[in-house]
């Protein structure tokens, strides 16, 4: 890796004591071999920060007894795994994996129900550190967010580099959950680079490096380019980067529509494109693809549930509610179907946005076998509402709606271990 290549003038960065020196395979301070080096370390200044399996080290903190099991979030009736930590990676499992396939790779993993406000607690707090590096963050979502500190090296005192290695530092130290950091010169490039050395890693891809870093790459390095672009792209020749520097920008233009002209900029390490602080939101939303197409109701409604939290738990953490729920699905010839549902008044519950989006799914069902399934909330306001609509057909839902605020307030008030929500909130079949 470039970072990992050092000369007599290599800038480098202790990433344990923040010494910065010439080049060594380990500090001259405090003899640590987690060192970054780059011949552009203190000049590059955009980041993408990624939790290591957040939700799964989010447990482990709460829960010691957990530090050295292998861990699967997700569970219950419907089985779908959340995300997995990574000893139990190490085995195969991953996210959106049917929960007995994950069990069958890993049959000593230990499986814990999500419980999503606490993941979205510490993703306030780490949110709270990066705002004092600088205000120009783009979040992702609750575990990840691109950061541009350009300028900011002397209100710090330091280069971004070493405010970046600050940052995760006192991740670990204050908060106990670890992060990786990727940094460059566009964004394209930080995220990916951000990956490259997980857990716990810090690479660094340069200006000078780019063209030789991308070199070989498969076309699946670049974010978005999923199973059924990869399998256009394959069908045109193109398994990797290098297939893609053989085409002219019109070419894969009039193949590829709009796509093109983006695929023939990565390809080349170019991404213009600005580190965006948040803006007005407008929709709240959440997807998932699957390793294989489902049609079975009961795992596509595994994941309908488990999407309906996520957004739910970003909608709580923003303090907004929405008055359409939308409901995704792609086919598996990828036609997309999007069916969507206003409500009598706008709404955060997860229970509320659920029970609106499974009619919706259950309707569409006989257009399966589906390869994407995706839930979201739009027409946004301040949530200030009970977030749910009297209806005499469904008498529990003023029982259920505060039941899941309840939890909310205790686990604000007292911490995210009062209280672990589970399928109590919905026992009754919609």
């Amino acid at each position: 890796m470039e970072n990992r290549q050092y000369d007599a003038k290599m800038p480098s960065l202790c990433r344990d004591c923040m010494t910065s020196f010439d080049a060594g395979l380990r500090c001259p301070e405090c003899h640590s071999p987690r060192i970054v080096a780059n011949t552009e370390l203190f000049e590059l200044s955009i980041a993408h920060m990624d939790c290591d399996a957040f939700y799964a080290s989010v447990e482990k903190r709460d829960n010691p007894a957990l530090r050295d099991k292998p861990v699967v979030v997700g569970g219950g009736r419907r089985g779908v795994v959340t995300t997995a930590c990574y000893i139990a990676r190490i085995h195969g499992v991953r996210s959106a994996m049917p929960m007995f396939k994950a069990l069958k790779l890993c049959p000593e993993a230990v499986v814990v129900k999500p419980r999503f406000e606490a993941y979205a607690q510490a993703s306030r707090e780490i949110r709270a550190f990066m705002e004092e590096l600088t205000p120009s963050i783009e979040p992702l979502s609750l575990d990840e967010a691109f950061l541009d500190l350009s300028g900011t090296a002397r209100l710090h005192g330091a280069p971004p580099a070493v405010m970046l290695a600050r940052l995760v530092r006192r991740m670990e130290h204050e908060l106990r959950l670890s992060g990786s950091i990727g940094l460059s010169h566009n964004k394209f490039l930080a995220k990916i680079a951000s990956d490259i050395d997980k857990p716990r890693g810090f690479s660094v891809i340069s200006r000078a490096g780019t063209e030789a870093f991308l070199r070989g790459k498969p076309v699946s390095i670049i974010w978005g380019v999923g199973s059924a672009t990869r399998a256009q792209l394959e069908r045109a020749g193109i398994a990797t980067l290098d297939d893609l520097l053989r085409w002219e920008e019109r070419d894969l233009i009039a193949r590829f529509g709009s796509m093109g002209a983006r695929l023939w900029h990565l390809a080349r390490g170019h991404d213009t494109r600005r580190v965006a602080p948040d803006r007005d939101v407008k929709s709240i939303s959440k997807e998932t693809t699957f390793g294989t197409d489902l049609h079975d109701l009961e795992l596509l409604d595994g994941h309908l549930w488990r999407l309906a939290d996520l957004v739910s738990a970003r909608a709580k953490a923003k303090g907004l509610a929405g008055a359409v729920v939308t409901l995704k699905l792609k086919r598996a010839d990828h036609r997309i179907l999007t069916r969507r549902a206003s409500l009598a008044m706008p709404t955060a519950l997860a229970d509320v946005i659920y029970r609106n989006t499974r009619p919706m799914l259950v309707a569409t069902l006989n257009a399966g076998p589906f390869r994407l399934l995706g839930v979201g909330i739009s027409d946004l306001e301040n949530d200030v509402g009970p977030g749910f609509s009297a209806d005499l057909l469904d008498p529990q839902a003023a029982r259920r709606a505060e039941a899941e605020r309840a939890m909310d307030r205790l686990r604000a008030r007292f911490g995210p271990q009062t209280v672990v929500k589970g399928r109590s909130l919905r026992r009754d079949n919609p």
